[in-house]
């Protein structure tokens, strides 16, 4: 076990790391994050900031001095880095995972390999493979084209409706990529667990996930799907932790079909997206419990802390400062809602700038007030008032512009 007062480090220092850290500050432990942004969302959250490339050897070094244990918070670790620092102190998850999950087509050939359904799919090494194989890859058209290695949030990806695009395609995202055939989706939802060195397993409630534009929209818990779905998704997700031996919080999203086929679309080794909404609605949150598995401690309480209610957790995008600041007393007026800002210092389309929770008596009013207040960011926005001075030393009030984020 390792005590608090000690520091904990973690590769990346985005969004994730951020509430990794205020969740180790909470239990009395200090954060070390290693990232090439001066001004990484937990730059100002944590109490070292080793700035340096992620695949910088020296920079692992660092860490894995002044750290009593090592986490990530994405995919994009060289799994060397893991392998460097485990040869010091203990790391969370372990690089065979990382070499798993970090690419498309390891992880689904892992999972193919456990018997665990995955869409269908091939892997494309160059062009010749669609040329010598056109016959097989034209029954998984349309589809969508995907990078092998670091696409997320919809980026690197390509939809396909024929090979002549799909030629194009690979040649604007490289190569190796995986071509997925289009499924008939119901829905999706996601597993959030977190894994003890001794093999414990603690289960978030499951949310159902609604994306746009590939990027994670909205989620929403209890998941409204039946009982045998629920329980069908936790047991995979239960199988493919074991099978990695995973130590840490793992992320498994599911696609749900019209028939009620459950296809894992991809796993992640890390707190997810659709997993903030623990932070507000369960005694111990996917960060909590990511602090809790690195230092040895045992799992916390995964469930909901006021069972019965629902919860909805919506992304705020750069594109609600589209317009100027949001109008914030939308958000912080209502008493229901938790709202967490990333401290990003620029706002643009599809960046993930924050993120509130709501709770409400069911999914579906949840669901409704967290669009609508989203929805209310965005108004015609009004300039601020304030009192100034003049030569005289008169009060006066001037309207002055609303000032756009940095």
């Amino acid at each position: 076990m390792i005590h608090p007062g000690a520091m904990l480090g973690v590769l990346g220092g985005g969004q994730l790391a951020r509430l990794f850290a205020l969740a180790a500050h909470r239990l009395g432990y200090r954060v070390a994050i290693l990232d090439p942004d001066p001004h990484a969302p937990a730059s100002g959250v944590a109490d070292l900031h080793v700035c340096a490339a992620l695949n910088d050897a020296a920079a692992w070094q660092t860490m894995a001095e002044h750290c009593a244990a090592v986490t990530i918070e994405t995919e994009n670790v060289p799994a060397a880095a893991l392998e460097h620092i485990a040869q010091r102190i203990p790391v969370a998850p372990d690089a065979r995972a990382l070499h798993v999950a970090q690419d498309r087509a390891r992880e689904k050939s892992f999972l193919a390999d456990h018997g665990v359904d995955v869409v269908p799919h091939r892997v494309l090494h160059d062009a010749a493979d669609i040329d010598a194989n056109a016959a097989d890859i034209a029954k998984l058209l349309p589809g969508v084209l995907k990078t092998s290695r670091d696409g997320y949030d919809g980026k690197g990806q390509a939809a396909v409706n024929s090979l002549p695009e799909l030629r194009a395609a690979l040649s604007r995202l490289g190569t190796p990529s995986v071509l997925e055939k289009r499924v008939n989706l119901r829905d999706e939802c996601s597993v959030i667990l977190a894994r003890a060195a001794n093999g414990a397993i603690a289960v978030h409630p499951v949310p159902l996930n609604r994306h746009v534009d590939g990027i994670l929209d909205l989620s929403v818990v209890p998941a409204p799907i039946s009982a045998d779905l629920h329980d069908r998704a936790v047991r995979t997700a239960t199988r493919i932790a074991e099978a990695l031996d995973y130590r840490g919080v793992l992320c498994v999203e599911f696609f749900i079909t019209m028939d009620e086929r459950l296809l894992v679309n991809e796993i992640a080794p890390r707190p997810h997206n659709s997993g903030h909404f623990t932070i507000d609605a369960c005694h111990a949150s996917q960060f909590d419990q990511q602090v809790r598995v690195l230092a040895g401690l045992p799992l916390g309480d995964a469930g909901l802390s006021r069972p019965g209610q629902a919860v909805a957790m919506a992304n705020l995008l750069g594109d609600v400062w589209d317009d100027g600041e949001p109008d914030w007393t939308a958000a912080l007026g209502h008493p229901n809602l938790r709202l967490h800002l990333y401290g990003k210092r620029g706002a643009r389309p599809g960046r993930k700038m924050g993120h509130m929770t709501l709770a409400a008596e069911s999914a579906d009013q949840a669901i409704d007030l967290a669009t609508s207040i989203r929805r209310m960011l965005r108004r015609q926005r009004q300039p601020a008032v304030v009192t100034t001075q003049n030569a005289a030393g008169a009060a006066r009030e001037e309207a002055l512009p609303i000032s756009m984020s940095a």
